[in-house]
């Protein structure tokens, strides 16, 4: 409402401009010769030559300024403010000129001045005056209008716009301050409830982080007591077991439950999306370490493989068991027949390729197997969530090495490539 308040005075002083400047041209109209005046003069002036006087023509009707010069161009008479100069400044001027006589002979002239230049200047300068008055005007409206445009539209939006950069970074904790003045009130209003609905869903989102991490802790001392128990039993059974497969089962079910005391220790994800919390310490180990890795795993001798090279290896011992665990677990479930294990060196990297002689994979499935969630055909009657690969290429990555797999004439191959130390 201020706004069109102050464009419709603006609109009020630009006519008032216009309607001034015309009628300071129209009051100055050119003035008109009163020829009869004129003539009265002309016939004073003959009449009272040799004795006109200030009191000669104190009844003159004639309202424009004139001299009376004699035949030499001396002045004789000239009404006040009329300053004559010669003859030649006369006709430039183009003022009117008229003859006196006596007897028939010239004895002097009347000249009546022309105000026409005076005129136009004093309407040049009344002009001046008056457009400066305008835009002197213009200019303090246009003022108010700018200060109260930056006051009630600009500084208002810069306030919304640095709040939106604060709701950005997250900084929830700075109010946007309220008036109702100004056109983003109902705007502000708006824009402080999101803020405060955005903290309240902050903080239930932190409530619920915070339960979830009290319930994986929870979960992780309940796993960890039947783990204990297991590995008790187990110790238990090495000490009385005499014969030596029954052994080795022992061993491997101790060596599981370790393993599975060491992920509950991290327990191993609250969700897939906080995988890269898992961390990795990246030690410098013999590669012999990889052979008691197999025999973790190696339930009725179903893997055969080649013995180990000899090298020093980058890994995380933990990490690397379980991408172990995962190929190895699959090999059983879908393909059902014994595992080999071909080791060799090469350009850096210490290589196992899990060679298995099941129906493999489709071709068309090959690049897709390591993808998070993605189950090939085959696994029909088997459980699994799809993860098993995409863990092992996360782990094996951040290991400095590389995982990949492949097709071959009688089964199915997966490749480790576990990163020397130099």
């Amino acid at each position: 409402m201020r706004i069109k308040l102050l464009f419709l005075m603006v609109l009020v002083v630009f006519a008032l401009g216009i309607v001034s400047s015309i009628i300071i041209i129209n009051n100055k109209a050119i003035s008109e010769v009163d020829l009869v005046a004129v003539n009265d003069v002309v016939k004073t002036a003959e009449k009272n030559w040799g004795k006109i006087s200030e009191d000669t023509f104190r009844n003159s009707e004639l309202k424009l300024p004139f001299s009376i010069i004699d035949v030499t161009g001396n002045v004789i008479y000239q009404t006040m403010g009329n300053q004559f100069n010669n003859i030649d400044d006369a006709i430039k001027n183009r003022d009117q000129l008229i003859d006196l006589k006596l007897n028939n002979d010239i004895v002097g002239k009347i000249i009546i001045r022309n105000d026409e230049e005076e005129m136009m200047a004093q309407m040049k300068r009344e002009l001046i005056v008056s457009i400066t008055s305008i835009f002197a005007f213009l200019m303090i409206i246009c003022t108010v209008m700018m200060g109260y445009i930056d006051r009630n539209l600009l500084k208002p939006f810069k306030q919304l716009q640095n709040f939106a950069v604060n709701v950005a970074r997250g900084n929830l904790a700075i109010p946007l301050n309220m008036d109702r003045n100004n056109y983003f009130g109902a705007f502000t209003e708006s824009f402080d409830l999101l803020r405060e609905e955005l903290g309240c869903a902050r903080q239930r989102e932190y409530e619920s982080n915070r339960s979830k991490k009290e319930l994986v802790a929870t979960l992780s001392h309940d796993i960890k007591t039947p783990v204990a128990s297991i590995k008790a039993v187990s110790e238990l059974m090495l000490m009385q077991a005499k014969d030596d497969k029954v052994i080795k089962h022992v061993n491997i079910i101790n060596s599981k439950a370790e393993q599975i005391n060491l992920l509950v220790t991290d327990m191993f994800h609250a969700t897939l999306e906080e995988l890269q919390q898992l961390k990795l310490t990246i030690t410098e180990e013999s590669s012999k370490v990889l052979e008691n890795m197999i025999e973790s795993v190696n339930y009725d001798n179903e893997i055969d493989y080649e013995p180990i090279p000899e090298c020093i290896i980058l890994m995380d011992p933990v990490r690397l068991q379980q991408v172990i665990d995962n190929i190895i677990s699959n090999s059983y479930k879908y393909a059902g027949t014994k595992v080999r294990i071909a080791a060799s060196i090469n350009d850096g990297y210490l290589e196992l390729h899990f060679i298995d002689y099941g129906p493999g994979v489709s071709e068309g499935e090959l690049p897709l197997l390591f993808n998070k969630y993605y189950r090939g055909k085959n696994v029909e009657g088997s459980n699994g969530s799809g993860l098993g690969l995409f863990i092992s290429k996360y782990f094996m990555e951040n290991m400095e090495g590389e995982i990949g797999c492949f097709n071959w004439k009688c089964g199915f191959t997966v490749v480790l490539k576990v990163k020397l130390a130099f």
